[in-house]
């Protein structure tokens, strides 16, 4: 594959300079990549909230949404690798973005090589951080307060109480419970569980998420397990 990654993976390039974002855009069309294109932050955030991404391209200089503050945003959603692209070259700026969560920065003007070797090392980074924290707990009995999940038996329990699990919602619970401070989007939770690339029906998550609650929540309607994010997604407990 000559370190290409497969044609799935997806990249939000946001960018307001349109004539750089063409050219990029279609560098990595060439390079087998599907890219989604924002011009602005606030455009950015709706493509995320309906889409599967494996990096996004940032720039820092942006209308309606400065990248900073889009970035933050990210971070508090998601672990989607974030590569900085800007002409803000300073120290100052580098080392705000990389405190705010991004995984490099790299400096206008560059080069499509160094910029596909960016992004095939941060997306394969993620992917092996992925790998090594599913195989970290493959044969452990994850807990969090009264609710407990035998990842070696397929069971689970609230308090002393056993609680029969459809494997679905058996891995949507181990998704939460082995990311217990990361926030998912619908889109998220179906590309993880379902392992597809999600088609918009919200109605597949809302109904398995609400049988879960029902099954583990003592009051389903004021869930203290599997918590709503309005406006982003799911997260376990506070």
């Amino acid at each position: 594959m000559n370190g290409r990654v497969y044609v799935e993976k997806v990249i939000l390039l946001i960018e307001d300079d349109r004539e750089i974002s063409q050219l990029v855009a279609s560098h990595l069309t060439q390079e087998s990549f599907t890219v989604l294109t924002a011009f602005d932050g606030a455009a950015a955030a709706q493509l995320l909230e309906t889409n599967r991404v494996d990096l996004i391209l940032l720039d820092l200089m942006l209308p309606k949404l400065s990248g900073l503050e889009l970035l933050k945003r990210i971070r508090a959603a998601s672990t989607t690798p974030v590569l900085i692209i800007s002409a803000k070259d300073s120290d100052i700026d580098k080392a705000l973005g990389l405190e705010l969560g991004a995984d490099d920065y790299i400096s206008k003007p560059f080069s499509m090589i160094e910029l596909v070797a960016r992004i095939n090392a941060a997306i394969r980074r993620a992917t092996q951080s992925f790998a090594a924290a599913s195989q970290s707990v493959a044969a452990a009995m994850l807990e969090y307060k009264d609710l407990k999940l035998d990842l070696a038996t397929f069971s689970a329990q609230v308090g002393d109480q056993s609680i029969p699990l459809t494997s679905k919602e058996f891995n949507i619970l181990k998704l939460f419970m082995t990311n217990q401070r990361r926030v998912f989007t619908k889109e998220q939770i179906f590309h993880f569980i379902w392992q597809e690339d999600f088609i918009g029906n919200e109605n597949v998550i809302n109904v398995h998420i609400r049988r879960l609650r029902e099954k583990i929540e003592q009051d389903p309607s004021n869930p203290v397990y599997i918590r709503t994010i309005w406006g982003i997604g799911y997260r376990l407990g506070d």
